[in-house]
Protein backbone atom coordinates (compact mmCIF):
# COMPACT_ATOMS: atom_id res chain seq x y z
CA UNK A 1 0.00 0.00 0.00
CA UNK A 2 2.88 2.40 0.89
CA UNK A 3 1.01 5.53 0.45
CA UNK A 4 -0.10 6.76 4.17
CA UNK A 5 0.51 5.39 7.85
CA UNK A 6 -3.32 3.89 8.04
CA UNK A 7 -3.06 2.28 4.32
CA UNK A 8 0.02 0.78 5.58
CA UNK A 9 -1.15 -0.41 8.47
CA UNK A 10 -4.16 -1.60 7.17
CA UNK A 11 -1.78 -3.78 4.80
CA UNK A 12 -0.53 -5.31 7.59
CA UNK A 13 -3.63 -6.31 9.03
CA UNK A 14 -4.73 -7.83 5.29
CA UNK A 15 -1.27 -9.35 5.42
CA UNK A 16 -1.36 -10.87 8.54
CA UNK A 17 -4.19 -12.80 7.61
CA UNK A 18 -2.83 -13.67 4.83
CA UNK A 19 -0.09 -14.97 6.75
CA UNK A 20 -2.04 -17.09 9.02
CA UNK A 21 -4.49 -18.92 6.67
CA UNK A 22 -0.99 -19.17 4.38
CA UNK A 23 1.30 -21.13 6.78
CA UNK A 24 -1.75 -23.26 8.25
CA UNK A 25 -1.13 -24.81 4.45
CA UNK A 26 2.36 -26.27 5.45
CA UNK A 27 2.48 -29.86 5.21
CA UNK A 28 5.92 -30.46 5.49
CA UNK A 29 8.97 -28.79 6.99
CA UNK A 30 10.60 -27.44 3.46
CA UNK A 31 7.60 -25.52 2.71
CA UNK A 32 7.41 -23.40 5.70
CA UNK A 33 10.06 -20.88 3.76
CA UNK A 34 7.72 -20.47 0.68
CA UNK A 35 4.57 -20.43 3.28
CA UNK A 36 6.47 -17.53 5.24
CA UNK A 37 6.96 -15.12 2.29
CA UNK A 38 3.43 -13.41 3.06
CA UNK A 39 4.45 -12.88 7.22
CA UNK A 40 8.09 -11.26 6.18
CA UNK A 41 5.55 -8.63 3.71
CA UNK A 42 3.64 -8.50 6.37
CA UNK A 43 6.38 -7.03 9.11
CA UNK A 44 7.73 -5.00 5.76
CA UNK A 45 4.53 -3.57 6.06
CA UNK A 46 3.85 -2.69 9.35
CA UNK A 47 7.17 -1.22 9.90
CA UNK A 48 6.77 1.63 7.46
CA UNK A 49 3.66 2.20 8.60
CA UNK A 50 5.17 3.21 12.01
CA UNK A 51 7.67 5.15 9.42
CA UNK A 52 5.07 7.32 8.32
CA UNK A 53 4.12 8.37 11.89
CA UNK A 54 8.00 9.15 12.42
CA UNK A 55 8.17 10.79 9.51
CA UNK A 56 5.30 13.33 9.90
CA UNK A 57 4.60 13.12 13.88
CA UNK A 58 7.41 14.11 16.36
CA UNK A 59 6.18 12.19 18.56
CA UNK A 60 7.08 8.68 17.17
CA UNK A 61 10.66 10.53 15.55
CA UNK A 62 12.48 7.63 17.80
CA UNK A 63 11.13 5.21 15.82
CA UNK A 64 12.84 6.83 12.24
CA UNK A 65 16.24 4.83 12.50
CA UNK A 66 14.74 2.01 13.25
CA UNK A 67 11.98 1.58 10.90
CA UNK A 68 13.82 2.96 7.91
CA UNK A 69 16.61 0.45 8.51
CA UNK A 70 14.10 -2.98 8.94
CA UNK A 71 11.91 -1.79 5.74
CA UNK A 72 15.38 -1.40 3.74
CA UNK A 73 16.81 -4.70 5.29
CA UNK A 74 13.81 -6.67 4.67
CA UNK A 75 13.65 -5.45 1.22
CA UNK A 76 17.29 -5.43 0.10
CA UNK A 77 18.63 -8.15 2.00
CA UNK A 78 15.90 -10.93 3.10
CA UNK A 79 14.29 -10.33 0.16
CA UNK A 80 16.51 -11.44 -3.08
CA UNK A 81 17.66 -14.21 -0.59
CA UNK A 82 14.61 -16.00 0.56
CA UNK A 83 12.64 -16.26 -2.43
CA UNK A 84 15.21 -18.53 -3.71
CA UNK A 85 15.87 -20.50 -1.49
CA UNK A 86 12.14 -21.23 -0.62
CA UNK A 87 11.82 -22.29 -4.22
CA UNK A 88 14.90 -24.32 -4.02
CA UNK A 89 13.71 -25.95 -0.77
CA UNK A 90 10.46 -26.98 -2.64
CA UNK A 91 12.35 -28.48 -5.61
CA UNK A 92 12.69 -32.10 -5.97
CA UNK A 93 13.70 -32.59 -9.34
CA UNK A 94 17.24 -32.50 -9.58
CA UNK A 95 18.01 -30.43 -12.78
CA UNK A 96 15.79 -27.79 -11.90
CA UNK A 97 17.10 -27.99 -8.12
CA UNK A 98 20.92 -27.06 -9.88
CA UNK A 99 19.27 -23.88 -11.41
CA UNK A 100 17.64 -23.00 -8.24
CA UNK A 101 21.11 -23.11 -6.43
CA UNK A 102 22.97 -20.86 -8.86
CA UNK A 103 19.64 -18.60 -8.45
CA UNK A 104 20.28 -18.99 -4.15
CA UNK A 105 23.92 -18.16 -4.65
CA UNK A 106 23.17 -15.11 -6.84
CA UNK A 107 20.36 -13.84 -4.28
CA UNK A 108 23.41 -14.54 -1.28
CA UNK A 109 25.67 -12.26 -3.12
CA UNK A 110 23.12 -9.33 -3.50
CA UNK A 111 21.68 -9.77 0.01
CA UNK A 112 25.79 -9.78 1.05
CA UNK A 113 26.31 -6.59 -1.07
CA UNK A 114 23.46 -4.92 -0.17
CA UNK A 115 23.69 -5.80 3.73
CA UNK A 116 27.26 -4.28 3.37
CA UNK A 117 26.04 -1.24 1.83
CA UNK A 118 23.18 -0.84 4.36
CA UNK A 119 25.75 -0.38 6.79
CA UNK A 120 27.89 1.77 5.48
CA UNK A 121 26.76 4.43 3.81
CA UNK A 122 24.22 6.46 4.61
CA UNK A 123 20.34 5.80 4.39
CA UNK A 124 17.47 8.75 4.83
CA UNK A 125 14.04 8.42 4.18
CA UNK A 126 11.38 11.58 3.94
CA UNK A 127 8.14 11.61 2.49
CA UNK A 128 7.79 12.95 -1.02
CA UNK A 129 4.05 13.55 -2.37
CA UNK A 130 1.89 10.72 -0.86
CA UNK A 131 5.26 8.00 -1.16
CA UNK A 132 8.17 7.32 1.00
CA UNK A 133 11.39 8.14 -0.95
CA UNK A 134 14.49 6.07 0.82
CA UNK A 135 17.58 8.22 -0.26
CA UNK A 136 20.59 5.99 -0.60
CA UNK A 137 24.13 7.11 -0.77
CA UNK A 138 25.54 3.76 -2.09
CA UNK A 139 28.43 3.68 -4.73
CA UNK A 140 27.53 3.78 -7.82
CA UNK A 141 28.25 0.15 -8.96
CA UNK A 142 25.15 -0.84 -6.30
CA UNK A 143 23.03 0.00 -9.73
CA UNK A 144 24.68 -2.56 -11.37
CA UNK A 145 23.39 -4.98 -9.23
CA UNK A 146 19.92 -3.98 -10.11
CA UNK A 147 19.69 -6.75 -12.57
CA UNK A 148 20.75 -9.32 -10.47
CA UNK A 149 18.26 -8.60 -7.62
CA UNK A 150 15.77 -8.68 -10.16
CA UNK A 151 16.84 -12.24 -11.83
CA UNK A 152 17.16 -13.88 -7.91
CA UNK A 153 13.29 -12.73 -7.57
CA UNK A 154 11.89 -13.67 -10.73
CA UNK A 155 13.83 -16.19 -12.07
CA UNK A 156 13.31 -19.07 -9.72
CA UNK A 157 9.53 -18.82 -9.98
CA UNK A 158 9.84 -19.77 -13.93
CA UNK A 159 12.34 -22.35 -13.32
CA UNK A 160 10.51 -24.16 -10.93
CA UNK A 161 9.19 -27.75 -11.95
CA UNK A 162 6.00 -26.97 -10.41
CA UNK A 163 3.08 -26.09 -11.97
CA UNK A 164 1.65 -22.94 -11.75
CA UNK A 165 4.51 -21.54 -10.01
CA UNK A 166 5.39 -19.21 -13.12
CA UNK A 167 2.06 -17.04 -12.15
CA UNK A 168 4.17 -15.96 -9.17
CA UNK A 169 7.05 -14.86 -11.28
CA UNK A 170 4.60 -12.83 -13.56
CA UNK A 171 3.16 -11.40 -10.30
CA UNK A 172 6.18 -10.09 -9.25
CA UNK A 173 7.52 -9.21 -12.89
CA UNK A 174 3.88 -7.27 -13.22
CA UNK A 175 5.09 -5.47 -10.33
CA UNK A 176 8.49 -4.68 -10.57
CA UNK A 177 7.52 -2.92 -14.45
CA UNK A 178 4.37 -1.45 -13.12
CA UNK A 179 6.17 0.42 -10.50
CA UNK A 180 9.71 1.27 -12.28
CA UNK A 181 7.12 2.89 -15.03
CA UNK A 182 5.18 5.14 -12.95
CA UNK A 183 6.74 5.27 -9.80
CA UNK A 184 10.95 5.25 -10.66
CA UNK A 185 12.03 7.74 -8.04
CA UNK A 186 9.71 5.51 -5.09
CA UNK A 187 10.51 2.09 -6.42
CA UNK A 188 11.58 0.44 -3.07
CA UNK A 189 8.09 1.62 -1.48
CA UNK A 190 5.97 1.70 -3.69
CA UNK A 191 6.67 -1.98 -5.15
CA UNK A 192 5.34 -3.09 -1.88
CA UNK A 193 1.87 -2.20 -2.84
CA UNK A 194 1.50 -5.08 -4.67
CA UNK A 195 2.76 -7.43 -1.53
CA UNK A 196 -0.61 -8.32 -1.00
CA UNK A 197 -1.46 -9.47 -4.30
CA UNK A 198 1.82 -11.03 -4.32
CA UNK A 199 0.91 -12.90 -0.76
CA UNK A 200 -2.47 -14.15 -2.33
CA UNK A 201 -0.60 -15.37 -5.45
CA UNK A 202 1.00 -17.19 -2.96
CA UNK A 203 -1.63 -18.51 -0.95
CA UNK A 204 -3.26 -20.10 -3.95
CA UNK A 205 0.08 -22.04 -5.04
CA UNK A 206 0.00 -23.43 -1.07
CA UNK A 207 -3.83 -24.35 -1.19
CA UNK A 208 -2.84 -26.94 -4.30
CA UNK A 209 0.43 -27.41 -3.31
CA UNK A 210 0.17 -31.14 -2.37
CA UNK A 211 2.81 -33.62 -0.29
CA UNK A 212 6.16 -33.05 -1.75
CA UNK A 213 7.44 -35.93 -0.20
CA UNK A 214 8.99 -38.85 -2.45
CA UNK A 215 9.18 -42.02 -1.30
CA UNK A 216 12.51 -44.07 -2.08
CA UNK A 217 13.00 -44.99 -6.24
CA UNK A 218 10.02 -43.17 -7.09
CA UNK A 219 10.52 -41.64 -10.35
CA UNK A 220 10.58 -37.80 -10.61
CA UNK A 221 7.27 -37.68 -12.69
CA UNK A 222 6.05 -38.15 -9.71
CA UNK A 223 6.26 -35.12 -8.22
CA UNK A 224 6.66 -32.68 -10.68
CA UNK A 225 4.02 -30.50 -11.60
CA UNK A 226 2.23 -31.11 -8.60
CA UNK A 227 -0.21 -28.47 -8.86
CA UNK A 228 -3.55 -29.63 -11.26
Amino acid sequence: MCFSASASFGAGIVLSAISVATIKKVQQPSQIYFASIPLIFCVQQISEGFLWLALSNPAYASLQQVTTYTFLFLAQVVWPLWLPFALLKLEKDEKHKNFQKILVGIGGFVSVYLAYCLVSYTVEAKIIGYHISYIQDYPAISYYGSPLYVIATIAPAFISSIKKMWTLGLTILTSYIITKLFYEDYIISVWCFFASIISITIFYLMSKLKDLNVKPGEAPDSYINVLP
